[in-house]
């Protein structure tokens, strides 16, 4: 395996800060002095990997993405059912004893309506990284129709594009009452649509 250059490992580590700060305190808040400190590359060394922040915001959002879709290629790929992949896709929104869930962590969360006003190009990667994981969701919902650990979807896409929808709205609400009962909430809805006999036992 080739080992990346130490161009590449120093952009890597400039993308990985920014992450970082972006997580905390937004795009627009995230200054060039406190980015290059935390990634420790010298002044005057940003531009030579990034011809503005626009493009260092399009860079983090698209390392981003690809880090998070090869995430869920990984799960799509392990031996279990269709019904285990989207509950644990779904459970990982949740804030789990000390380790953060997507609530804290997702860059769409935290940045979606920032960038869709900001940038064209940064609304474009994000935009584009939704719709891969849609399909990544659908896939998860036929495997689960298949082998009998979901309910049957006529229309798998736009279920899992409902269901991303659910999951966004209710992580945006957790973030702003600091309180996971809206994403519980929805995770357990989530089961009772979708779980052969959840709607059942849930009614006895």
């Amino acid at each position: 395996m080739t080992q990346p250059s130490k161009s590449d490992q120093t952009r890597k580590r400039i993308l990985s800060a920014g992450r970082q700060l972006v997580i905390r305190g937004g795009f627009g808040a995230v200054g060039l002095s406190a980015l290059l400190k935390d990634s420790g590359v010298p002044k005057g060394s940003f531009y030579y990997y990034f011809a503005s922040k626009e493009a260092f915001g399009q860079a983090l959002l698209q390392d981003y993405v690809d880090d998070y879709l090869n995430r869920i290629d990984a799960l799509l790929a392990q031996p279990v059912s269709g019904a285990d992949k989207l509950m644990s896709f779904s459970a990982a929104w949740l804030d789990h004893d000390r380790q953060a869930g997507l609530v804290s962590t997702c860059l769409v969360v935290k940045l979606g309506a920032e960038v869709a006003d900001l940038s064209e190009a940064m609304r474009q990667v994000l935009n584009e990284g939704v719709n891969a994981l849609i399909v990544r969701l659908a896939e998860m919902l036929r495997q689960g129709g298949e082998d009998g650990s979901l309910l049957p979807q006529t229309d798998p896409e736009a279920v899992a594009q409902g269901l991303y929808a659910q999951w966004l709205g209710a992580a945006i609400l957790t973030k702003l009452s600091h309180d996971q009962a809206p994403l519980e909430r929805v995770v357990e809805d989530t089961k009772t649509r979708l779980l052969p006999g959840a709607q059942k036992g849930k009614d006895q």
